[in-house]
């Protein structure tokens, strides 16, 4: 019993397997039909978006003379300073001195802050639709929350080293990136129609169907009409040829 469910199993796989070769060129289609409505909906209606980047150097006294002790301390302090740069009081004075037209709730969502390993050194990103806008947001935000830091935790301020500059490449979206996401749904979704239809297609085909989904075995089969004319021409133009190869 267990050997007739494994047989009817890879029978079924097989004729899966058929079905989607039958039906590749429509399949390659859909993948190209989904990648091109992928592509130009990125290009017409997704705004791109620019990333610009300020770096700021966290140091922990005045002294020029670096330690295991004091590296280890701005370490420290740059996790603090993360969540400073943040910070409401540093988010609303970058809104009023450059009169931005939005909530420092969204101001918060554009603006990423990142750590490298074993540094001190804070990159401090804001991601705007306006290329200009990013770079000026990203200045005031390194320039406020130093001065914030340095007041509220009476330490030095974080020292600016890099400030943002005009993005000349678009952040996101990303084009290719769409596009292949466009492509394999085409796939996916016309490769599972064509496998649904064929596992809801119950119609007879074969003899071996007849066993399987009606449970009795064939006596006999008619053949063709088609297969027998072919076969009556086919024998004909045999025997043609070799009466021409006798004379």
């Amino acid at each position: 019993m267990e050997n007739l469910r494994e047989e009817e199993r890879e029978i079924d796989l097989r004729e899966l397997f058929f079905a989607l070769r039958k039906r590749i060129l429509w399949i390659i289609a859909a993948a190209l039909l989904g990648g091109c409505i992928a592509c130009a909906y990125t290009q017409i209606f997704i705004t791109p978006t620019y990333t610009s980047t300020s770096s700021v150097l966290v140091i922990s006294k005045e002294t020029t003379l670096t330690s295991i002790a004091d590296l280890q301390l701005g370490t420290e302090l740059a996790h603090d300073y993360e969540i400073l740069i943040k910070s409401t009081p540093v988010l609303e004075e970058v809104i009023d001195n450059l009169g931005l037209n939005m909530d420092k709730d969204i101001l918060k969502q554009s603006i990423t802050v990142e750590n490298p390993a074993d540094t001190r050194i804070l990159n401090i990103s804001v991601t705007n639709t306006d290329p200009e806008a990013a770079k000026e947001i990203v200045d005031q935000v390194a320039q406020i929350s130093s001065e914030f830091v340095g007041d509220k935790m009476e330490v030095v301020p974080p020292k600016i080293i890099e400030e943002g500059e005009i993005p000349t490449v678009k952040t996101a979206p990303s084009v290719t990136r769409n596009t292949l996401l466009g492509l394999m749904a085409g796939i996916v979704v016309s490769a599972g129609l064509v496998v649904v239809l064929a596992v809801m297609n119950d119609t007879i085909k074969s003899e071996d169907d007849i066993t399987r989904y009606l449970g009795i075995s064939t006596l006999a089969t008619v053949p063709d009409r088609k297969d027998y004319v072919g076969q009556k021409n086919k024998r004909g133009k045999k025997k043609a040829k070799g009466r021409g190869g006798k004379k």
